[in-house]
């Protein structure tokens, strides 16, 4: 072994010598591998990987590290979770804009049935409201088939004949009730129609108690008296009451309420429950038979007067067949909107439509209106929102006291386990 002050070989020294700088360079560290700073990758090393267009032992370049990156996807916070979370901005705003798109339609098509409604069997002369639903259903029954052939909704079937008989007992008490509104449009004006139709919950609450059985709290009753209250004092200051427009529309609005309780008590197997679309399609030939033939009775001039006024003027022609559009669309657009948000979205959305469809049914055809009866009109719509927000405290009540029960089963369950 050479003395410590005998020089060392040239090579050994050489060696030394860069083992030395490597721990006292200030440049700063060195890899181990030799002859390269930390970060350079030396020939054969780990970090050199052949990449397309780079040659070996080069180090790939920043700006295209991060474009492979990007596409290859990366961590939070990147480049590529940034675009994700571009992309899911940009889809929620297009599901919000075509959700108010969906209830803009469900507006407009619910208040222009109405008011062409009123035109056609008021103003126009048209006198033949029977025929009119005729025409409605007509056009539900070719655009619901069509739509269901399409693919926008999914394919129901009726499962028995049992299943069948309940759909067409649906039908006759919805064709009592589109008619009974179309008859007291020819009588009363648009105003005092939707005053009487807010008063649907009422009759919903009383038949649910006498048909089936089921028990409301107390303050669902004690919303009802506003609903009451607010009608009687828009019938009494009424200017245009007529007592056949009010019967008629009286028994729409009961049958509207009646069916909505039928439906529920008849199609409560999940097998039988059928979306709107669906179950327009199954009413419809029952209620176009119903229909038919009620107007060969009761309106037998309807078809002679429809061909002449055709004949007269096309206009008539085309705001029946947008009426009949219209029709359908309440229906289509009913079934999008409970589909975009939820039931009760729909339920606070049809207390506002009736609002709405007063104001514009009052500039368009200028009926007169009274102070008080507005006021009642105003009680009636406060006490239906205000039933809306019991039933559904009431509704979140028993879902509680339901999954409490099925805790205090399960814990029951679970000591008895460990006894046996």
């Amino acid at each position: 072994r050479p003395r410590a002050d005998t020089a060392a070989p040239a090579s050994f020294r050489t060696r030394g010598s860069v083992l030395g700088r490597a721990h006292t360079d200030p440049s700063g560290p060195k890899s181990r591998f030799a002859g390269g700073r930390a970060g350079e990758p030396r020939r054969g090393g780990p970090d050199a990987i052949r990449r397309p267009g780079v040659p070996a032992g080069r180090r790939e370049p920043e700006d295209r590290r991060a474009a492979r990156r990007t596409a290859d996807g990366g961590s939070p916070g990147s480049a590529p979770a940034a675009k994700r979370d571009l992309d899911d901005i940009n889809m929620a705003s297009s599901m919000s804009a075509y959700t108010l798109s969906v209830i803009a339609a469900w507006y407009f098509s619910n208040i222009g049935v109405i008011l062409l409604n009123k035109y056609l069997l008021s103003v126009w002369g048209f006198k033949y409201p029977i025929f009119l639903t005729m025409c409605h259903m007509v056009m539900c029954a070719f655009l619901s088939f069509a739509v269901r052939a399409s693919g926008m909704v999914p394919r129901q079937n009726l499962k028995s004949r049992r299943h069948l008989m309940k759909v067409a007992v649906l039908a006759v008490v919805f064709v009592a009730s589109v008619v009974g509104g179309n008859i007291s449009l020819r009588f009363i004006p648009v105003s005092f129609n939707q005053a009487i139709g807010a008063t649907t919950p009422f009759f919903t609450a009383l038949l649910s108690l006498f048909i089936m059985r089921q028990k409301e709290t107390s303050e669902v009753y004690v919303t009802l008296v506003p609903i009451v209250l607010g009608i009687v004092l828009a019938s009494k200051a009424e200017p245009l009451f007529h007592f056949v427009g009010f019967v008629a529309c009286f028994s729409a609005t009961f049958s509207r309420a009646l069916k909505s309780v039928l439906q529920g008590l008849l199609l409560t197997n999940e097998t039988e429950k059928l979306d709107s679309l669906n179950l327009l399609l199954f009413m419809s030939p029952v209620a176009l038979f119903v229909l038919f033939t009620a107007t060969q009775i009761m309106e037998p001039d309807a078809f002679n007067s429809f061909a002449e006024n055709c004949a007269e003027s096309p206009q008539f022609f085309f705001i029946l067949a947008l009426n009949c559009l219209l029709a359908f669309s309440v229906n289509l657009t009913n079934f999008l909107v409970t589909k975009c948000t939820s039931p009760l979205t729909l339920q606070v959305l049809g207390n506002a439509k009736g609002a709405v469809a007063v104001v514009v049914s009052i500039f368009l055809f200028r009926n007169p209106v009274s102070p008080i009866g507005m006021f009642g009109y105003s009680i009636t719509i406060m006490g239906v929102v205000a039933y809306s927000e019991a039933k559904k405290r009431s509704k979140e009540k028993l879902r509680r006291k339901a999954e409490n029960q099925e805790l205090l089963r399960e814990g029951k369950g679970a000591v008895g386990n460990g006894q046996a």
